[in-house]
């Protein structure tokens, strides 16, 4: 499967996808040692301890990270998905320079990446799930 997805030029959008993946365990690996830490010392002068240490931490910079790039793979995956229906009418219309194979690798990339993108978002729906149903 990774030869075709290099094929069709996705590389940089499985190589967004693979960072965002390393970003969401490295964030679950946070909390789930946050959480465990707040049941070992749940005082408060320690839970305000442990706010200002998040605060101070460099865990802003990394959700706005994550933000850009998954902003940034859902602008791709519209662009493909704008590319393969303007290629699609141009070829309806008889575009000559426009053939069959140019719209189905486009149709394709677009599936693809829409179809990763679906996974991601299962994923992130899946992950927000199991911290919700955390007990605190």
């Amino acid at each position: 499967m990774s030869m075709s997805v290099n094929s069709l030029g996705s590389s940089s959008m499985l190589a967004q996808l693979q960072k965002m993946q390393q970003q969401m365990r490295t964030l679950t690996n946070v909390a789930t040692t946050n959480v465990q830490e707040q049941r070992v010392e749940n005082s408060p002068l320690t839970l305000d301890k442990q706010v200002e240490a998040v605060n101070d931490s460099k865990g802003a910079d990394n959700i706005g990270a994550f933000a850009n790039m998954l902003n940034n793979a859902f602008e791709t995956v519209n662009n493909l998905q704008n590319d393969s229906a303007n290629k699609q009418t141009r070829f309806d219309l008889g575009d000559r320079s426009m053939t069959l194979s140019d719209v189905m690798i486009a149709s394709q990339k677009a599936s693809i990446s829409f179809e990763a993108t679906m996974q991601v978002r299962n994923k992130m729906i899946e992950a927000y799930k199991t911290i919700s149903q955390m007990q605190i």
